[in-house]
């Protein structure tokens, strides 16, 4: 992590998220055992690791979260600082890709996110909105979602 006094002295943390669609649908989840009013509907993400590069950590999130294991990176959507204050001292440099999945998938299902045994594992529950609905992903989630929707209708 490094520090910006560009982003006022926060953390700037390298995070990447995946828009997968299907069916003009986008791929989001919520955390079963969390109050949707802390963490609320999400795209699959996280963070990139040292030496890794944003696109495999978006394939690591996507199969993490999610569960699938047959996902196709169709390209990159863009980036985006999201800043975290007050709720924490981080700015996110977002580097967001389109996803697609390369088989059959489910409408709704569960996920267990596992932790290296840091920490118990995450259930999720994952299911399908229409793009158009993408407005109502959590912390600015969906704020590069006008340019896949311009992509994939131009």
């Amino acid at each position: 992590m490094e520090r910006s006094s560009a982003d006022g002295g926060r953390d700037l943390v390298e995070k990447a998220l995946a828009y997968i669609v299907h069916d003009g649908r986008i791929l989001v989840f919520r955390h079963v055992d969390a109050a949707p009013e802390e963490v609320g509907l999400q795209v699959p993400g996280g963070t990139v690791r040292p030496a890794e590069t944003p696109s495999d950590a978006v394939l690591r999130e996507a199969r993490e979260e999610t569960g699938l294991s047959a996902l196709e990176l169709v390209g990159k959507v863009g980036e985006a600082r999201y800043d975290l204050a007050p709720y924490r001292a981080e700015v996110q440099l977002r580097h967001v890709f389109h996803l697609r999945p390369a088989g059959p998938v489910p409408d709704r299902w569960e996920s267990w996110e596992m932790h290296d045994g840091t920490a118990p594992p995450t259930r999720f529950e994952c299911f399908w909105i229409p793009l158009a609905d993408g407005h109502v992903l959590q912390s600015g989630q969906g704020a590069l979602l006008g340019r896949l929707h311009d992509a994939l209708t131009g």
